[in-house]
């Protein structure tokens, strides 16, 4: 019973030699990854197969139907991708429409209030190809995350690329954790309740490590922001209008 009320969903592309057929979307890759991610987990089927990456040089033709197989044989319900562009996801839900597949049925990428290049093309091919979005790192490294007190306070310092991107955003930063105090919530919460507010976006990727880390990353499912809070949102960290509208006029 428990397990028919989880989604459990996994990836593949890893590479195990320079072989042809030992990686990315092969067909014989899919089918040695899907069985050995089935051991692991100890389960007989997963929910959401993922493509990691976009795979070149091996055509959908060969992809969909090792997916179409794994379905047959009930060790996946769909396929998903994560990282790709716009295009992708076209051609691949295409090709799966000419063979009467289902095709992919999520999309996983970066988006949050600082990275939101998703909406110029693969959020508008998403909806329009029936995908859900998948946003990962959704608090950008923890940048949106109320980083600003927590620097302030001793509780955290950050090094690195994460140092340099704050120090290029740092008045971005500042004016979104003030208008989360304003808000009366904390800037995390905003952050991923932003996400849900999205079209097309089906749910953040949060990586709690304790329970008191998931109850608080659960908070942002009562933050209800209004037009006016996502305008100022908007105004803080610009986002795209979708493609070619972005840049075309």
């Amino acid at each position: 019973d428990r397990r028919e009320r989880t989604v459990l969903a996994t990836k593949l592309y890893g590479t195990t030699s320079d072989w042809p057929n030992n990686g990315r979307l092969s067909a014989l890759n899919i089918r040695r990854a899907l069985d050995a991610s089935l051991r692991r987990l100890q389960t007989d089927y997963i929910d959401i197969y993922q493509f990691h990456h976009i795979d070149r040089e091996t055509p959908w033709d060969e992809i969909w139907q090792a997916m179409e197989t794994a379905v047959a044989q009930g060790k996946i319900l769909y396929a998903g991708s994560s990282n790709f562009a716009g295009w992708h996801i076209a051609t691949a839900q295409a090709e799966a429409r000419r063979r009467n597949f289902t095709g992919l049925v999520s999309e996983q990428s970066i988006y949050n209030l600082l990275t939101r290049d998703l909406e110029l093309e693969v959020l508008p091919a998403a909806r329009a190809n029936g995908l859900g979005v998948i946003a990962w790192s959704p608090l950008q490294g923890g940048l949106l995350g109320g980083v600003l007190g927590k620097e302030r306070d001793g509780r955290r310092r950050l090094e690195g690329r994460s140092a340099e991107t704050l120090a290029a955003h740092r008045p971005a930063i500042q004016a979104f954790e003030d208008f989360a105090a304003d808000l009366g919530h904390e800037p995390g919460d905003v952050a991923l309740a932003w996400l849900l507010h999205q079209p097309g976006v089906t749910a953040p990727i949060i990586g709690p490590r304790t329970q008191a880390q998931l109850d608080d990353g659960l908070r942002a499912l009562d933050v209800t922001l209004d037009a006016a809070a996502l305008a100022r949102l908007d105004e803080i960290f610009p986002g795209h209008k979708p493609a070619p509208e972005d840049y075309a006029w």
